[in-house]
């Protein structure tokens, strides 16, 4: 069969047709859809980069001196076409770069411990490994060494080997306020990110930008001495200048540990705000940890108890709620209670008072003094449930609190139609309803400052070079009025010089406080032998210049805070008081 002329053609110019249009959509790929990638393979081909670490800001306590600050690290790197031979690279740099061998822990055997000479023919491969690559020029061979130990590869004199400034993290004071402060680590990236505390919730503003500096290189990766290249320098971080006062948070830090010692506590926190403007002096918590080993430590030790854990308050929310009750005005100062002659039988459940004994016809600053449960039924179920949430978020119960720091919890409060009368009668005396300790302190902080709640916080100024910015104080609003703060306030003040924690009082000095005994929940129901004890006040009652809250769980000595909480809050108190400048009267 033969094929005609004008067949050929036609087959031909169909052929070119399909040809066209295959190489005009090879192109669009190329060109169009994969521009950007193959545009950066072709960059790399000819182009060598590094960048530029940013330096992190330091974080500072009121007095400017250092809690986090960054170090003198180095990044040793190596050229690999200047390197004469990699294996006795690899020999020389391994008995230096390798870790060190831990101690034996007390569940480990010796057996599953790596020897010192395991760990160094283990870091000898890896650096072979590293050193024999194909395709590369530049490798980083170890992130922040120290000084002394890039003195002593130095001083090997081996070609190829060089070395770049790198940021690392200091802690001047130790352990000191870890949980404010947070640590940094890496993301999954493997770049620096700070986490917990201020590091992490300031982690943008502390970590800078990150500059770049490339460079043109010839076919065998070395650098084109007249090639094109440039620089972006890097934006350092800024520093943070605190409200932290080291004489405040060591007090805080050396008072906590020996409490919980003495009492033999699971845990504990305290935490101390100035009412006026809600600046954190200090936060302390038990068990914490050493950022500058993170890695050692569980991860639940990280993030601080006085902003991420939620407690049950007890009696130290009677305060709150009694402000309430005296602000709506359904409750005066001289209304006598008419069901505080015995037990409140409330729906199924028979309320009692701590001890067992009641107070006919007690007045309010009877009712908390003796810190009467039945009598905070009364003034509960005088104030009704939609009262009583409205003033609740007044106090800031049920919301952040807006502390700028990293993990803040937020238990919430349960919606107006999912309340009870059982509901009502224990919030009355500070069971059923849940708080962390940031919001408790910054709740009687409003009491302390006539009724107006401030916003906590760490970070008083951002510094950069030549330059400063104050943060300032922030509030929530009024949440009852001036007068209605200093009449809970006088109630307070005669709480600790007539309640049941009266003997642990420092005489002289004027404190308004309120104990507080919590059972705490498990499994839906409330553990007889387990408790939380807290103490909250602040002094000078007339003129606060701090208000301080502190909390120990499950306490072994006495389960009751008028025998482990308040003689801890005031034993830091007596260290307080002179460095506040607070006489007695």
């Amino acid at each position: 069969m033969t094929i005609s002329s004008d067949a050929r053609v036609k087959f031909l110019s169909l052929l070119f047709l399909v040809v066209g249009a295959l190489l005009l959509a090879r192109l669009f790929s190329w060109q169009v859809l994969r521009s950007d990638e193959l545009t950066e393979l072709a960059r790399g081909q000819h182009q060598i980069s590094r960048a530029i670490p940013a330096i992190r800001g330091s974080i500072l306590a009121s007095d400017g001196f250092p809690l986090a600050a960054p170090a003198e690290a180095w990044l040793v790197w190596a050229s690999l076409p200047d390197i004469e031979d990699s294996r006795k690279v690899a020999a020389h740099l391994a008995p230096i770069l390798a870790p060190k061998p831990t101690p034996i822990e007390e569940e480990a055997t010796e057996s599953a411990i790596p020897t010192e000479k395991e760990l160094i023919l283990a870091e000898e491969e890896r650096l072979k490994e590293i050193l024999t690559k194909e395709g590369v020029v530049w490798v980083p061979l170890k992130h922040r060494v120290t000084r002394e130990t890039k003195e002593e590869i130095y001083s090997l004199g081996l070609s190829g080997i060089g070395f770049d400034l790198e940021e690392s993290r200091s802690y001047p004071e130790g352990t000191m306020a870890a949980q404010l402060l947070g640590f940094v680590g890496k993301d999954a990236a493997g770049e620096d990110k700070g986490y917990f505390g201020l590091e992490g919730y300031y982690d943008l503003t502390l970590s800078g930008t990150r500059g770049v500096k490339a460079w043109e290189k010839d076919a065998f990766g070395n650098p084109i001495l007249l090639g094109i290249s440039r620089n972006i320098s890097s934006a350092n971080g800024l520093s943070l200048q605190t409200h932290i006062d080291r004489s405040v948070q060591w007090t805080l830090e050396k008072n906590l540990e020996k409490g919980i010692e003495r009492y033999g506590a699971v845990a504990g926190s305290v935490v101390v705000m100035n009412p006026k403007d809600g600046g954190v002096l200090g936060m302390a918590s038990w068990p914490s940890y050493d950022p500058s080993r993170f890695t050692s430590f569980e991860e639940e030790d990280f993030a601080s108890p006085v902003v991420g854990d939620s407690f049950e308050p007890g009696s130290i929310f009677k305060v709150l709620v009694m402000a309430g009750a005296l602000d709506k005005e359904v409750i005066k100062e001289d209304s006598k209670c008419d069901i505080c002659e015995g037990p409140k039988r409330v729906a199924e459940y028979t309320i009692s008072t701590w001890d067992n004994t009641y107070y006919p016809d007690s007045t309010p600053t009877e009712i908390i003094q003796h810190s009467d449960n039945v009598g905070m039924v009364w003034v509960a179920e005088s104030l009704g449930i939609e009262a009583l949430l409205d003033y609740l978020e007044r106090f800031g119960i049920g919301k952040t609190t807006s502390i700028d720091l990293q993990g803040e919890a937020n238990p919430k409060l349960r919606s107006e139609a999912d309340w009870t009368t059982v509901d009502l009668a224990t919030a009355g005396f500070g069971q059923g309803v849940a708080v962390t300790p940031i919001q408790m302190v910054t709740a009687v902080a409003g009491i302390a400052n006539e009724g107006r709640v401030p916003v906590p916080q760490v970070v008083d100024k951002v510094i950069g070079v030549g330059w400063e910015q104050d943060i300032k104080p922030q509030f929530q609003g009024q949440a009852i009025s001036s007068g209605a703060a200093r009449k809970i306030t006088e109630m307070m003040i005669n709480a600790v010089e007539s309640g049941e924690a009266q003997w642990t009082r420092l005489r002289g000095f004027q404190v308004a406080g309120k104990t507080g005994t919590a059972q705490i929940a498990v499994r839906g129901h409330y553990d007889e032998e387990k408790t939380i004890a807290s103490f909250v006040g602040f002094a000078p009652a007339d003129d606060p210049k701090f208000v301080m809250l502190v909390t120990l769980r499950e306490p072994q000595s006495s389960p009751w805070a008028s025998e482990t909480a308040a003689p801890l809050w005031f034993s830091i108190a007596n260290d307080l008081f002179p460095y506040f400048g607070i006489q007695p009267k």
